[in-house]
């Protein structure tokens, strides 16, 4: 049977039970719960606040426009824009034929990333046209998609891409079809063949649009490249950083090892661990991409840059963990996430000029190298990207050198104050031994519980001092941690010893 439990022990206590400590938890938590508040409001502000009313920035979103054809299609087709331009559509930037004299250059321009797109008329497609509206072969040989093109690349932001440059470009051909109507459609009515199916329907279909897809990326998972994926490459970094440390702290590593030692220890561990870990990375973005046309070449181009990114990240962490308290430095891995999530996500064209910072950061870095790779060197702005990350890959190993000489001196530290301690401790238990065998009457006796117990308290005091510095101490050899976890096999390690 269960225990009874009485009422007055469902109280909230207030005596001798709570030590004096209630105002200090109950302090405690209050200010933990409004830090915790105000990391996620923060941080979810700053996600959120990068795609805040994007839409209305698409405008900034370049799109080369080029009329081939000089006839009522290309006029209908700038004259579209015209009807379409504002803040929610992107900015078509004209250009006379001669500065793009064949189509190549055209789609060499987009890959290069220079615009998000392009729609060009074809040379030719009025005159095709009119020739199609008289009958004949003209008109059963009449391709309507064969009068404007346009181009773009979907790797690049596969989500920006559906979502706001084809589709606005659908939507621009459309209107293209209206505006040559109200142009051209009473005089072409009156040049149709009424006798030929073939000029009717041409007619009644004067142009579509045909498409060039620079690389299709049209698999599900494509979504999760610059999001999820980046979240949890940096994360990883930081549970195996913990486990080091739990495995470490168990094994007192840092102060029987020499700084040296430790050190080569840490960086073998997250060059193998990274180089691991982004294998495992490019094989599951492998393994669900569909019908991704990718290459062996570049599946270890995405390998090499994955092992880079990580292990960026695992210095960054591991660097943090002894500049920052333990306490605060699940805050900092929180922010350096969404910080990398934002920035790889954000389309810099369609956000707020404030995240612009993000082109120091490794995320974004990251992710226009991958763009590079997986669009076939597309896109292609190596020339900033691998500075920047291997400006952050030089800075974490001189970083993580002093850190890691911090850490195996607190360690040290933490071992001569255990060892002071330890003699304080014996040393007063071996006078309170000699003052116990001095006293032999009642007055003396008196006199010894009395000293003895102020030798206690002052000892007492001196040990809860002493634990806490070494709490402050291991917090900065060993910390984040994960001891429970690793609790057993550190001390068979130890036995086996």
């Amino acid at each position: 049977m269960a225990p009874k439990i009485h009422r007055h022990e469902l109280k909230l206590s207030h005596g001798p039970a709570w030590g004096g400590q209630r105002k200090t938890f109950l302090t405690s938590v209050a200010f933990s719960f409004v830090l915790l508040q105000l990391l996620f409001l923060a941080n979810m502000s700053l996600l959120y606040g990068s795609q805040y009313r994007d839409a209305y920035r698409t405008h900034h979103m370049k799109v080369l426009a080029v009329d081939y054809d000089g006839g009522v299609v290309g006029e209908s087709l700038l004259g579209a824009y015209r009807q379409l331009k504002g803040d929610t559509f992107p900015t078509l930037d004209i250009r006379p034929a001669s500065e793009y004299p064949d189509y190549g250059t055209i789609k060499e321009a987009v890959c290069q990333g220079h615009f998000w797109a392009a729609v060009y008329s074809l040379s030719g497609a009025s005159e095709r046209l009119s020739a199609a509206l008289q009958g004949g072969t003209a008109a059963t040989s009449y391709n309507s998609s064969n009068a404007i093109r346009y181009v773009y690349n979907e790797a690049r932001y596969p989500t920006t891409e559906a979502g706001y440059v084809t589709a606005d470009l659908q939507q621009l051909i459309a209107a293209s079809r209206t505006v040559y109507n109200q142009l051209n459609g009473t005089s072409a009515y009156g040049l149709v063949n009424q006798s030929d199916s073939a000029a009717i329907e041409a007619f009644l279909d004067p142009f579509t649009a045909s498409s060039i897809d620079l690389k299709p990326t049209e698999q599900g998972t494509r979504v999760l490249y610059n999001t999820a994926s980046v979240a949890l490459s940096i994360v990883q970094q930081f549970f195996f950083i913990m486990a080091i440390n739990g495995i470490s702290n168990g094994l007192s590593l840092f102060s029987r090892l020499t700084v040296q030692t430790n050190g080569l220890i840490r960086l073998g561990f997250a060059a193998t661990y990274t180089f691991i870990g982004s294998l495992c990375w490019t094989g599951y973005i492998w393994a669900y991409k569909e019908d991704w046309a990718l290459t062996g070449g570049q599946f270890m181009l995405i390998w090499m840059l994955g092992w880079l990114f990580m292990h960026i990240n695992f210095l960054i962490l591991d660097t943090a963990s002894v500049l920052i308290p333990m306490q605060f430095m699940p805050f900092f891995v929180l922010t350096w996430v969404i910080l990398n999530i934002t920035i790889s996500l954000a389309n810099f064209d369609q956000s707020p000029s404030f995240y612009k910072y993000g082109y120091a950061l490794p995320a974004h870095n990251w992710y226009e190298t991958f763009v590079t790779i997986t669009s076939d060197g597309c896109y292609n702005r190596l020339y900033r990207n691998l500075p920047v990350l291997f400006a952050w890959f030089i800075l974490g190993h001189l970083l993580v050198v002093p850190a890691t000489v911090h850490r195996c001196r607190a360690a040290n530290k933490q071992v001569e104050e255990e060892e002071k301690n330890k003699l304080e401790r014996q040393r007063t238990h071996n006078s309170h031994r000699e003052e116990k065998g001095a006293d032999a009457d009642g007055e003396g006796s008196n006199r010894h519980s009395a000293d003895a117990e102020s030798a206690e308290t002052a000892s007492t005091s001196d040990s809860d001092t002493l634990s806490a510095r070494r709490t402050r101490s291991n917090s900065v050899a060993y910390g984040p941690s994960m001891p429970l976890a690793f609790a057993a096999l550190s001390r068979r390690l130890t036995q086996n010893e």
